[in-house]
Order: structure tokens, then C-alpha cells, then sequence
């Protein structure tokens, strides 16, 4: 597969919390970061993600918001 996305992260899947649509999934990217992102239960089961699996975050936006209190 190819994409155009630049920004990927190979990281390891640390857990998935499944609701009723859409799961959360946290990917343990190194260094003690952790990235997640809300996807689609029938995502995560057309991938076949679970604990313990390699997968990629790719990231592809216009803008990154950043904020402090």
C-alpha cells in the first residue's frame, strides 16, 4: 500500500476500548509516548487489531492546534 501521508509511526497496540460504534486504540510509539485515535469498530476488526499487534499511526492534517491553560 502507498499513501501520501508523510507523519507514520510505527508503534505497538498497548489497548483498545471498544463502545457501541467506535473504539479508542492506544499505540505505544516509544519513548514513552503514546498515541491514540478513534476509529470504527468494523476498522479495528477489518485490520485485525489487538494487544500486542504492530500497527501504524498516519497522521495527515493542514493545521496542529496546540493550547495551555
Amino acid at each position: 500500500m502507498k499513501i501520501s501521508a508523510r507523519n507514520q509511526l510505527k508503534g505497538k497496540v498497548v489497548s483498545i476500548e471498544s463502545g457501541s460504534v467506535n473504539a479508542i486504540v492506544h499505540l505505544d510509539i516509544g519513548g514513552g509516548n503514546v498515541i491514540s485515535s478513534t476509529i470504527s469498530l468494523e476498522a479495528v476488526k477489518e485490520l485485525g487489531l489487538a494487544v500486542g499487534k504492530d500497527a501504524y499511526a498516519i497522521i495527515k492534517a493542514t493545521s496542529v492546534m496546540v493550547g495551555v491553560e
